[in-house]
């Protein structure tokens, strides 16, 4: 398993760029809202560690997973303004393929959003066998991949602004 030797929540706050001209979106999935709540939780925390300012940060829910693809592009559209958004969701393996499409469609629509438009878009959507290894990689034993990616969407929004010209 990929987090099994890694703390997701780890960082060298010295070698990320200070967040506090940035502005930042989160959407985050209302769906294993225990899971995902822990997941903004983490993000959110690392963003205001990393210097980004509260009022900065903009949070939208949606129903579930496979929603989180409109709610990112909407908030591109609402907030031209940010440098980067995080989706958040939680799809756990069931007895169904559902679980296939799901993780499937959300992949391909973040990648597509990546493509599409200039802001980043940061995949933060656990795709776990049980809810104990979601539960792990959202705050518990592996640290907390909500952490993970909000480092990311800061890398990302220097990468962003210093890519400008």
């Amino acid at each position: 398993m990929a987090t099994a030797n890694k703390n997701l929540s780890a960082y060298d706050k010295s070698t990320i760029p200070n967040a506090k001209d940035f502005r930042f979106g989160i959407v985050v999935s209302e769906w294993n809202d225990k899971i995902t709540n822990g997941l903004f939780q983490g993000a959110f925390d690392a963003f205001t560690d990393c210097g980004a300012l509260k009022e900065n940060i903009v949070r939208w829910d949606v129903p579930g997973s496979f929603e989180l693809i409109y709610g990112a592009k909407k908030m591109q559209q609402a907030y031209d303004m940010l440098d980067a958004i995080i989706v958040v969701g939680c799809v756990i393996q069931g007895e169904t393929k559902h679980f296939d499409f799901v993780c499937e469609g959300v992949t391909q629509g973040v990648k597509d959003l990546n493509i599409q438009n200039d802001i980043p878009v940061i995949f933060c959507v656990l795709t776990d066998n049980n809810e104990q290894q979601s539960i792990d990689r959202s705050g518990g034993i592996h640290g907390n991949k909500g952490t993970e990616a909000a480092i990311a969407a800061i890398k990302m929004a220097q990468l962003r602004k210093d890519a400008k010209f």
